[in-house]
């Protein structure tokens, strides 16, 4: 049988991840609690991903990097390097479009703490290999942060080893460049660790490289 691209709602393929959506219906009665779908353009060049859903962000809304900190930075970088249209609000039904770009995530429900097992990142991996292949005009994929590098690279058959870590770093990754960042979690910007303008550099060049 063939994966899909997305995972459904209601996966219950992690019993961890499970009980923790379990728990979040009873907490955010009035949030999406399910597997976060990918969101943006099915011709994108550009995919972009993160490692899971916050708690409070794309768990709570449905959309990924939609209602925390970290989607704040993302889609404001997006929208000024024009792989987003309209103005960010931090809900899904705010109007934002991306463009040339899809978000996506290595596991497709929020973890405890934010921080997946190793078995539940091999358990999502099938649906990151088949998001990925499903973008037939993909060139570039930026990765937000070392546990989705590693992953980006599984799911494309490859060593977690065959590129190398930190921030800006770029490598060939089978068909596809891979630039990695820091994630652009409130953590990393508010310690100084990522600024806007290096998080701003990635996508410049994922926008020279998929122009080339």
């Amino acid at each position: 049988m063939t994966t899909p691209a997305e995972a459904p709602a209601d996966c219950p393929l992690c019993p961890r991840l499970v009980r923790y959506r379990d728990d979040n219906r009873r907490s955010i009665p009035a949030g999406f609690n399910g597997a976060v779908a990918s969101f943006g353009d099915p011709e994108a060049r550009l995919a972009v991903v993160g490692l899971a859903p916050g708690r409070m962000g794309a768990n709570r809304t449905g959309r990924p990097f939609t209602g925390d900190g970290a989607g704040v930075l993302l889609f404001d970088t997006l929208l000024k390097t024009g792989f987003a249209t309209g103005t960010y609000a931090a809900r899904p039904d705010d109007g934002v479009r991306l463009v040339d770009c899809m978000i996506t995530n290595a596991v497709r429900c929020a973890p405890p703490a934010n921080k997946p097992e190793t078995s539940e990142e091999n358990a999502c991996r099938p649906f990151l290999t088949a998001r990925l292949t499903a973008l037939r005009r993909l060139k570039v994929i930026v990765t937000l942060g070392d546990v989705s590098r590693r992953n980006v690279l599984k799911a494309l058959g490859l060593k977690a080893s065959a590129g190398l870590p930190g921030h800006g770093t770029e490598f060939q990754a089978g068909p596809y460049v891979v630039l990695n960042s820091y994630h652009c979690s409130r953590l990393n910007t508010n310690t100084g660790r990522l600024t806007p303008a290096m998080f701003e550099a990635v996508f410049r060049r994922a926008r020279t490289l998929i122009e080339a």
